[in-house]
């Protein structure tokens, strides 16, 4: 009775194995390229086109997105640190996908000017007891875009602007409180102004 009890659970092990092992990981990218018309300006900010990635798998698993270069190309590869992903990391059901927001941030000087090629790619990612692992699976948007050349000067400037534009009108509301309450508080001093209740 034992014999045969255990050679059952062999056997269903056998044949339920292959089924457990067959759920895959995948992913997914709803954008190919990305193409920016204008050259970039050191110092600016640039909000590009967002991305989309799919778990195209039958697994849930957390994902990444991460800049990656290639070594034999013409274009320049850009600092990772240049290119900000929010969110950078997350979790998708199977069949289930997440748009994420890309950001250009050049820094104010050391930008080489010319053209850069990166990839944006996505790949889901497995926690382990020593961090965060890649699966090996991955998609990827290509990006291209090209910089100007600046100095230092140049660069604050378009950091000026980038933010203004980011900010306004909000920098003006809170320029203009501050001024209204310090010309309040001028007139106090000047003026003694006292209100009767009756």
């Amino acid at each position: 009775m034992n014999n045969k009890f255990t050679l059952l659970i062999v056997i269903f092990t056998i044949l339920t194995l292959p089924l457990m092992i067959l759920g895959r990981v995948g992913v997914g990218v709803g954008t190919g390229k990305i193409q920016m018309d204008e050259p970039l300006r050191p110092g600016s900010i640039y909000e590009i086109p967002s991305v989309v990635v799919r778990n195209t798998g039958d697994e849930p698993s957390n994902y990444q997105i991460a800049v990656e270069g290639k070594m034999d190309v013409v274009e320049m590869i850009p600092d990772s640190k240049w290119i900000n992903f929010e969110p950078k990391k997350f979790y998708l059901e199977p069949g289930e996908s997440e748009l994420v927001q890309v950001k250009i941030i050049l820094p104010v000087k050391g930008v080489k000017p010319g053209d850069y090629f990166a990839f944006l790619s996505a790949s889901p990612i497995q926690e382990l007891e020593q961090g965060m692992t890649s699966i090996g699976v991955a998609a990827a948007t290509k990006l291209y875009f090209s910089v100007i050349p600046a100095n230092i000067f140049q660069g604050i400037y378009y950091r000026f602007i980038s933010l203004y534009a980011k900010y306004h009108p909000w920098d003006t509301i809170i320029l203009a409180m501050i001024f209204l309450v310090t010309l309040i508080s001028i007139l106090k001093k000047k003026f003694k102004i006292q209100i009767d209740r009756k």
